[in-house]
């Protein structure tokens, strides 16, 4: 199914150029049923005319030559200039090989045509906002993806621009209006992508040390959706409060029902705190009381997890006690047969900083038959895209929660 996604992708604009044909040829018996009053000879000869063109643009198109194909959708235009579907097949063409002006240019010039349906005129409208968005004019995409709205509030593709735009700039109070907006539109459930939104909003009052509002937001964050990011950030305002007790609960509460976030929620919790000095100080005092509380569990359910262990490993390594950590790591080991890479590099890393030089070597040597090094700590599981940062929604496929897990070595 994926694989079909991503030849229609790729072949969009040859599909387009086939329709376009079947257009012209479905117009040329209607022309002939109907009686236009043009000689049939000088019918046939446009019509054969572009019918050459459009099956030459078309097999550049898949050949891959854009550059050819733009130029047989420029004859087609000289040839009839009525043909409202060779300005946007042109506009496409102008737009995908990155000539943005261009694309522009063309997709005005059909808004300002008098002879043009509405339903052209908005199909323009969408084509310009979207030249704006592919070449970068923020302001101007999200101008005329709004003037679209405007004749048509139901344009669900155009929502979704609109979403996304105001995510990656961060403008968390237009994605909540516009995510709420596509959930009416398009009959999905969006409630945990809203609740991370609001997750993003509220993790901006934290920093400012507004821990009031943050608290507002987070409180609608979860009555959306509870998501991970939602706790975590709760998790901080109870550190913040000086409520250890909770802490210590919904700690517990996260290993349990996301224990591959382990890693990720100390990463979190060890941010950098922006807030009062004072503030700050009674922060860092209260999770290190966490650090210690997390070192000392013993449930059955986590310590066979190699993520639980690891990050107890790096924290015992951050406070210099290498050999709690040594001690650790081995007793896992001795109950695994087939530990992960991570836990052996770690363990190997382990050895070398006690001085064990030859038990180290000989780990070394077993483990390099089958290792396969890995390049960063996160991974999405949507579109592979790889970051050694933490990221709720992926930079590359714009999608939320699909960040997965790796120890980096």
């Amino acid at each position: 199914m994926q694989l079909d996604q991503y030849w229609f992708q790729e072949h969009l604009l040859a599909i387009i150029a086939v329709v376009i044909t079947l257009v012209l040829i479905y117009h040329y018996l209607i022309e002939r049923d109907t009686g236009v009053k043009l000689s049939k000879r000088y019918r046939n000869s446009i019509f054969e005319a572009q019918s050459k063109v459009f099956l030459n643009a078309t097999q550049y198109l898949i050949s891959g030559n854009r550059d050819l194909a733009i130029k047989e959708f420029l004859n087609a235009v000289d040839i009839n200039r009525e043909t409202i579907e060779t300005y946007f097949a042109l506009g496409g063409l102008f737009r995908s090989n990155g000539e943005i002006e261009k694309a522009i240019s063309i997709h005005r010039s059909l808004i300002a045509r008098e002879n043009i349906t509405e339903s052209d005129r908005l199909r323009s409208l969408k084509e310009l906002a979207i030249d704006f968005d592919k070449g970068g004019f923020v302001e101007k995409a999200i101008e005329t993806y709004k003037d679209v709205l405007k004749i048509n509030r139901d344009e669900y593709e155009v929502i979704q621009s609109l979403c996304r735009i105001f995510e990656d700039i961060e403008d968390w109070d237009q994605a909540y209006n516009y995510r709420i907006m596509l959930s009416k539109v398009g009959h999905e459930n969006q409630a945990e992508t809203i609740s991370h939104i609001l997750v993003q909003k509220a993790k901006n009052y934290f920093e400012k040390g507004d821990f009031v509002k943050c608290h507002e937001d987070l409180e609608d964050a979860f009555r959306f959706a509870p998501s991970v990011s939602a706790k975590i950030l709760r998790l901080r305002l109870f550190l913040t409060s000086g409520d250890i007790e909770k802490s210590k609960d919904l700690l517990v509460e996260l290993l349990k029902e996301h224990p591959m976030y382990v890693s990720f929620i100390f990463e979190s919790l060890h941010e950098n705190f922006k807030g009062d000095g004072q503030v700050k100080k009674e922060y860092n005092t209260r999770l290190e009381i966490l650090n210690n509380f997390f070192l000392g569990l013993k449930d059955t359910e986590l310590l066979i997890l190699p993520s639980f262990i690891l990050t107890k490993v790096r924290l015992l390594k951050q406070r210099g006690e290498v050999d709690k950590a040594y001690n650790l790591i081995k007793e896992f080991l001795s109950k695994n047969e087939r530990p992960s890479e991570a836990v052996v590099i770690e363990y190997i890393k382990l050895l070398i900083e006690l001085k064990r030089s030859d038990e180290a070597i000989e780990r070394m040597d077993k483990l390099l038959d089958h290792m396969h090094q890995s390049l960063t700590k996160h991974f999405c599981s949507n579109c592979g895209y790889n970051s050694d940062e933490i990221f709720w929604r992926c930079p590359q496929c714009y999608e939320w929660e699909t960040i997965k897990f790796r120890w980096k070595v």
